[in-house]
Formats: structure tokens, C-alpha cells, sequence
């Protein structure tokens, strides 16, 4: 285990190779927010069935703190994925603006840092973007 309290996901068999589970949620949170690790290959699937629910959770109860963290270990978003972040941020974030209340963004990938500023405009709520070491400081925030 790190420093930052993370450790590998565990792998298991898919074609023959070994993949990470790719969205977990993040030990620790405080009442009322949520947190997920992405690592490995993020696919459509997980997305719909590990992340989408609970973020469609606090928003129809009216308060959404997240904290999504990307890495150690992550290798890419597939296609399906990014699909499925783009038509949740167009059901969830345009359906219940109000809700949205802060999202912390845990990454040491410069390109989705890059996006984030880019993007954050569009994004309901308040965005802040943290490095890898500064989860703890990202969990406090969004509890805030």
C-alpha cells in the first residue's frame, strides 16, 4: 500500500490475460460524498454499472461531492466509456444542475488535467483538480 492509502486492484482472468478492476470506490469518504479510483482500462460497462449509480444516487437526493481519482496504473478510457461519462453528464448534470455541488478531480495524467480546465466551464458546481498525493486534501474539500 502507498503512501496515499491505495493499493492494486486485484486482476483476474479476461481472454486469456490479466486486467485490474478498473473502478473502485475510495475508503474513507465522509458522510454524504462519494469516491472512485479509476485505473487499468476503464470500459463502458463499469462505468454504467460501477460509477453511474451512484452519482445518479446524489443527484436525485440533491447533493453531489465526488471525488474521482485517476491512477495509479490507469491506462486509457475506452471509446464506450467516454460515451457514457459524456451522456451522463448531459442527463445527470443538465437534469439536476442544482446538485452538483463539488467534484474533485485526483490525477497525475496531464491530459485529463488539460481537459478538465478546458471543460470545467460546462461542469455544474465546483471543480477542483488535485495531484495523485493530494487525495486527502481532495476528500476534505468536497466534504466542505
Amino acid at each position: 500500500m502507498s503512501s496515499t492509502g491505495w493499493a492494486p486492484p486485484t486482476t483476474g482472468p479476461s481472454r486469456g490475460r490479466s486486467i485490474r478492476l478498473v473502478i473502485e470506490p475510495i475508503d474513507g469518504m465522509e458522510p454524504g460524498t462519494i469516491g472512485f479510483r479509476a485505473t487499468g482500462r476503464v470500459t463502458r460497462q463499469e462505468y454504467h454499472d460501477t460509477l453511474l449509480p451512484a452519482m445518479k444516487a446524489a443527484a436525485e437526493a440533491g447533493e453531489v461531492r465526488m471525488v474521482f481519482a485517476v491512477g495509479p496504473g490507469f491506462e486509457k478510457f475506452e471509446v464506450g466509456a467516454l460515451a457514457e461519462d459524456t451522456k451522463a453528464g448531459m442527463t445527470l448534470g443538465l437534469g439536476h444542475p442544482r446538485s452538483w455541488k463539488r467534484t474533485a478531480l485526483v490525477t497525475d495524467v496531464d491530459w485529463i488535467t488539460h481537459a478538465l480546465h478546458l471543460f470545467a466551464w460546462l461542469t455544474p458546481g465546483e471543480v477542483k483538480a488535485y495531484g495523485l498525493d493530494g487525495l486527502e486534501d481532495a476528500k476534505t474539500w468536497v466534504a466542505g
